[in-house]
């Protein structure tokens, strides 16, 4: 239950343990893909493990987004297998998730007997939202049908005194969304903080919320335990998040003391730079075309003036001739509709 998840590309190192302990295994390791049908997982081989490896551990490279993985062992003499271990999750911050996941009411800490509402939305069609609940010291891996009401793409709950979790969604079609902490408090006083990571740069209100009451006021704030706001305001708001913002956040109302709660900050991903060049570049093309086009059209035009203009033996024959050469209008009228369709090829390219 890490306060802080993993950040895109970091690496992650799997271990693998055979009880009771002994030697000559030789380890598999697998990514664990969701089969809803099943309500289950199934195992892909990662990468040069195939043979197995004789070291009990797996080191994977830029993580990028929420896996699960699991390993299982081989042993030749005498032969036996094992079954694939209990998946275990590598919780990431995915700039840009396959899926995203919502919570209702939008907050990390919620009052005992309140509902909560977990929503997933993406491509796919079917989803599930998957908990990973730690009690006491034991922890125990779930999903919504067999343990709440999953009614389409929302799970829906009454939190109960003590709850500590971890969830997230997961799609038929593979798909992970972020993941999040929800905590059940058996208090009267709890701070109002979002359950998803704020981007640096953004802005951020935390508040103060007492069981039954909407707004509170003369509300106290810390962070890491240090006074950082104490007048009649009853919001903490913090106009452009930085790094240093990230940490536990608690409020103080009437003496009563909330829970801390965790603010992660995520780095804020720069958006693809789209340079000007290939399209100044398209364009200047595209004229250029245009103009030899026009030069060419220019001296044919010309060219018939003076063949057909030849020994003139009237003024009515001449007149004539003239009308068969193209007018300069016609040349770019018929041009600049060229452009077009040149434009409407060129620019998705």
């Amino acid at each position: 239950m890490s306060p802080s998840w993993l950040s895109p590309g970091a690496s992650v190192t799997l271990s693998c343990e055979v009880k009771p302990s002994s030697t000559g295994w030789r380890f598999s390791w697998y990514k664990a893909v969701p089969d809803l049908s099943h309500n289950n997982y199934s195992y892909l081989l990662l990468p040069d493990s195939n043979s197995g490896t004789a070291e009990n551990s797996y080191v994977i490279h830029s993580q990028s987004h929420t896996s699960g993985y699991a390993c299982r062992a081989d042993r030749r003499n005498p032969h036996f297998s094992t079954g694939y271990s209990e998946p275990k999750f590598a919780w990431s911050i995915d700039p840009h998730p396959a899926a995203s996941l919502s919570v209702s009411p939008d907050r990390e800490q919620h009052f005992t007997s309140e509902s909560v509402s977990i929503h997933c939305k993406g491509d796919s069609p079917q989803w599930i939202v998957k908990e990973f609940v730690q009690l006491n010291d034991k922890s125990k891996l779930s999903d919504c049908s067999t343990w709440r009401t999953m009614t389409g793409s929302s799970c829906t709950f009454t939190v109960y005194s003590s709850y500590k979790a971890v969830c997230w969604c997961e799609s038929g079609s593979g798909e992970f969304s972020n993941a999040v902490n929800i905590t059940g408090k058996n208090e009267d006083l709890l701070l109002v903080s979002p359950v998803h990571p704020v981007t640096e740069g953004a802005s951020v209100t935390l508040s103060c919320r007492r069981r039954g009451e909407n707004k509170l006021s003369d509300v106290i704030f810390y962070h890491n335990d240090k006074l950082i706001q104490n007048d009649s305001r009853g919001e903490l708001k913090i106009s452009a998040v930085s790094q240093s913002d990230e940490g536990f956040y608690k409020c103080e109302h009437s003496g009563e003391v909330s829970p801390q709660s965790w603010l992660g900050v995520k780095v804020a991903t720069p958006r693809p730079e789209t340079s000007a060049f290939p399209v100044r570049s398209i364009f200047v093309g595209v004229g250029f075309i245009i103009l030899l086009f026009l030069l060419w059209r220019f001296r044919k035009s010309e060219g018939v003036y003076k063949t057909k203009s030849g020994p003139q033996t009237s003024g009515n024959e001449q007149h004539e001739d003239l009308d068969e050469i193209p007018e300069y209008d016609d040349v770019a009228s018929e041009s600049n509709m060229d452009t077009k369709t040149t434009r409407t090829v060129l620019m998705p390219s």
